[in-house]
């Protein structure tokens, strides 16, 4: 069999596998009640996911509960009841859930990070040990107001239970005040046959929904089977709004304002693409582009005013001023769009600020001004610090008019964007790479297609606690929300005034009478009073947004409120955790909710081998903290992830760069290393290629220094001192362009530190012990372990390593900075390498040990200091910089 065919069939046996094992390792459970309630009222939706499993085996069996919830909501409920008696998931500030977490770990016992971050959703995962025959109830419950998007509301509900459900209930009760005008239902579970599972209803102001699948309709669907569905349902309405000014609903003593006036005309606008044109959007992303773009175009109305600029290291500009977007105008602007492509740097500061300064030399009267940023990298040319890059864009656009950040991809620094859009009145949003990419740009620029109102402000008397009143722009399809507090619960001293600019003039909605909820529909009986509860979520998240953008005792005030909110609510929000605890003798678990883009590991611990082993050999050894009957082993390696540092020394040696511009990835290839778990034993031909890592050395007598790229998933020989049997070896990340996922640092046979994103794992002679990145000590005969702040600082005999963790874009890496070399002399080790020499023959021409190699002018983020500066570099292949092949740099095993 050739290689070509056996990987064929290599792969062809790994999917049968990942298919069928949800099904089998579901016969040891019965699933035989699932129930997902959803209520709605005043587009505050709270659901309940309630889940009853059978143990179907004659000895004990751990269960599972995985569900998924939309990104949007937060966890504010989970139990588990088993055997009448009830388990509580309690909300705890993060380092409170830590430290149990910590206690739970030194027990040995392992405990879990339950949620990560999907594209619309994310998950929440659990599971618990019951006896044979035995019975447990999982219980969620998440809460989210809902977003008008282009004249409709959107609730996600999403199932998959893993197998076929006797009793499978999705039901969803919508109480709107000013009734429904309008409701359907869309998404995968309400497609061909599975429609027939769906009944709506609608009466006054209500409205239901429910699905009730058979157990034909679970098995004969598209893609269920054995499994059962998979897949959203998704219910889409709007209300009438009878009254311009809005519709104000009180209720309990708390006020929600859903401002939407309809009969207004559009505003013409002033609209400035700024394109990211650098080489790490090469392929889809620029094609993606390009294809967003012209359909764009051709939205634009006669009335409306544009500009396209296109950057990397250069900044250029189509037209240096606005113009009208006749058809004239937009078809040669299309074919300008045909014809952009990528290559070069990153320069985000010159190319907004020059956006800004278009809209600047263009004012119009009557017209709305909006800036559209797209990137996929950090700045890398020009102006690269990024606190000064938002300086320099807040103080040029002064609030006049918003600026919308939307970051390519998982490699972009998703905050920094964040923190440049709110600081403009904007807002970020993620571009996802998949094939829709191209209609998700379109997608956002319809909703800021159409603005109505400009500079509006909204007031009220007889209330306190507000959320956000003022607002830069309400666009067609769309709703305003401000929620707060009524004085003394009077609710006849309570009025509305709203002031906003439209196209012909300004324009006053004056004393807004509130409505009552009146009698709340039958399935709201003892519900909390969801309007304080809707107050309470909006309050948080506009806090969480105010936060970023603050410093010092600003955003520590603000911080403590979000905080003190999430916990009296029980939020699960970022700065908050929840503790899942179980029966005695089973695992604490801690859920969070991350950061976009963050892919949370999973967190457990166990004693390491005393003599190492490859990744696969060691999954098969690895002692078991907690067997059960179903064969699964709950002891297992921490996750790991990492990220990249620079040794500033005058006589550093060579060091990794996150790299964030990938426009030439030299060396970059199919990599498949025996230690890359994450595509276990598949041969390299199917293996996808991972963007590497980059490395930046020193130069002798160069100002600037050399940098190169190692494919990703390698574990790399770093620094060895054959006198005193020091090594250090680290395996890099397994995705790529970060950094380390893993460091060991071994001293001898019987002594080393392990190090990941979770834990510092110490082992000397027979002690061991495993520390967080907190503030702890160890000291021996032989090292030296200070940790602080993130950081490890180890001595052993003349050598002094830091181990850095940094935290970028919700993703933690680890990096290496050699402080105290162990010999002035170049010693193993890609860390032991000397500074190299070369010259400079042409602009894109090196020469190095006397021959010359293609070169190009790069940079990249010097993680060896928590400031993250950026450093340009001469960037070459990873040959002539080490002067030899990788394998020469490369072990098997850590």
């Amino acid at each position: 069999m050739d290689l070509a065919a056996a990987a064929v069939f290599i792969f062809s046996l790994l999917l049968t596998a990942s298919d069928s094992a949800p099904s089998l390792k579901s016969r040891n459970w019965d699933i035989y009640s699932y129930h997902m309630n959803s209520t709605v009222t005043s587009r505050y939706a709270v659901t309940v996911i309630t889940s009853r499993v059978t143990n179907t085996r004659d000895d004990s069996n751990e269960i599972d509960f995985h569900v998924k919830i939309p990104k949007a909501a937060f966890i504010s409920k989970f139990r588990m009841t088993i055997d009448g008696q009830t388990y509580d998931g309690v909300v705890k500030q993060k380092e409170e859930a830590q430290q149990q977490y910590s206690q739970a770990v030194s027990r040995g016992q392992s405990a879990g990070l339950v949620s990560s971050v999907g594209r619309t959703l994310e998950d929440f995962k659990t599971s618990v040990t019951i006896a044979a025959h035995s019975k447990v109830t999982f219980e969620l419950t998440y809460e989210e107001l809902l977003r008008r998007r282009l004249g409709k509301y959107e609730l996600l509900i999403n199932a998959q239970p893993g197998q076929i459900v006797k009793d499978f209930k999705i039901n969803v009760n919508i109480y709107e005040q000013p009734g429904i005008n309008f409701l359907e239902v869309k998404g995968s579970l309400g497609e061909k046959d599975l429609a027939n599972a769906i009944t709506t209803t609608r009466a006054d102001n209500q409205a239901w929904v429910n699905f009730y699948p058979t157990h034909g309709q679970q098995m004969d669907c598209d893609g269920c089977g054995e499994t059962g569905l998979k897949g959203d349902l998704k219910i889409l309405y709007d209300v009438y709004r009878p009254l311009s000014q809005g519709d104000v609903m009180e209720h309990g003593g708390y006020f929600a304002h859903f401002f939407a006036p309809a009969n207004l005309g559009r505003i013409p606008k002033n609209v400035v693409f700024i394109i990211d044109q650098s080489g790490s959007m090469h392929g889809k992303k620029i094609a993606q582009t390009r294809e967003a773009l012209l359909k764009i175009l051709d939205d634009l109305a006669e009335d409306d005013y544009f500009g396209l600029i296109v950057f990397n290291s250069q900044v250029s500009p189509w037209k240096h001023k606005l113009l009208q977007a006749t058809q004239t105008n937009l078809d040669m602007a299309k074919q300008f769009v045909k014809g952009i492509t990528d290559g070069g740097a990153t320069n985000i500061n010159e190319a907004v600020l020059k956006g800004v300064e278009m809209i600047q030399q263009h004012p119009r009267n009557g017209s709305a001004s909006i800036l559209i940023l797209l990137t996929d990298g950090d700045p890398t040319s020009g102006e690269i610090n990024q606190g000064k890059i938002q300086s320099n864009v807040r103080e040029a656009i002064g609030k006049n008019f918003p600026l919308y950040c939307l970051g390519f991809g998982f490699d972009v620094n998703f905050e920094f964007l964040q923190k440049m859009a709110q600081e403009n009145s904007g807002v970020a949003r993620r571009i996802y790479e998949d094939s829709d990419a191209a209609l998700q740009l379109k997608g956002f620029y319809e909703e800021v297609a159409t603005p109505l109102l400009t500079s509006v402000q909204m007031s009220y008397t007889g209330a306190t606690n507000l959320t956000q009143t003022i607002f830069s722009h309400y666009y067609n399809g769309s709703e305003i929300v401000v929620a707060g507090k009524i004085l003394d619960n009077n609710i006849d001293g309570f009025n509305t005034d709203v002031v906003a600019i439209s196209k012909h003039d300004t324009v006053k909605y004056s004393d807004i009478k509130a409505t009552q909820a009146g009698q709340l529909p039958a399935v709201m009986s003892g519900f909390e009073n969801f309007l304080q509860r809707l107050w309470a979520c909006l309050t948080v998240k506009q806090l969480l947004e105010k936060e970023l953008t603050l410093t010092g005792e600003e955003k520590e005030a603000v911080k403590k409120e979000a905080l003190d909110l999430s916990l009296k609510y029980s939020f699960v929000t970022p700065l908050t955790s929840m503790v899942v605890t179980k029966p005695e003798g089973e695992d604490s678990q801690v859920a969070d909710k991350p950061k976009e883009g963050e892919k949370p590991a999973i967190h457990s611990t166990m004693m390491l081998p005393s003599q190492p082993t490859s990744s696969r050999k060691r999954a098969k050894s690895m002692p078991r903290s907690h067997s059960t009957s179903s064969g699964r082993s709950r002891g297992f390696m921490p996750g790991l992830s990492g990220m990249a540092f620079l040794d500033s020394l005058s006589a550093a040696p060579p060091v990794m760069y996150h790299r964030s511009d990938r426009h030439r990835s030299i060396g970059q290839g199919r990599i498949l290393h025996d230690a890359v778990e994450d595509y276990g034993n598949l041969p390299a031909t199917i293996i996808p290629a991972r963007m590497p890592v980059r490395f930046l050395m020193a130069a002798e007598g160069q100002s600037l220094p050399l940098c190169f790229d190692i494919p990703a998933g390698h574990i790399v020989k770093l620094l060895q001192d054959p006198a005193s049997g020091f090594s250090m070896n680290g395996q890099l990340m397994s995705e790529g362009g970060n950094g380390f996922q893993k460091i060991i640092i071994r001293v001898n046979a019987d002594k080393y530190i392990q190090f990941d994103t979770n834990w510092i794992t110490i082992k000397d002679g027979l002690l061991m012990q495993s520390v967080t990145w907190t503030d702890s000590d160890h000291t021996s005969d032989s090292m030296i372990v200070i940790i602080r702040d993130s950081e490890a600082d180890i001595t052993v005999e003349n050598i002094r390593v830091v181990i850095l963790l940094h935290l970028q874009d919700g993703k933690r890496f680890l990096w290496p900075a050699v402080r105290k070399r162990p010999s002035e002399h170049e010693v193993p080790g890609i860390m032991g390498k000397l500074p190299v020499a070369y010259e400079e023959v042409k602009p894109s021409k090196l020469r190095i040990q006397g021959v010359e190699v293609d070169a190009s002018s790069d940079s990249a983020g010097d993680y060896n200091i928590k400031a993250v500066p950026r450093v340009k570099c001469q960037l070459v292949d990873l040959k002539s910089a080490l002067q030899g092949e990788l394998s020469d740099f490369t072990v098997h095993q850590l």
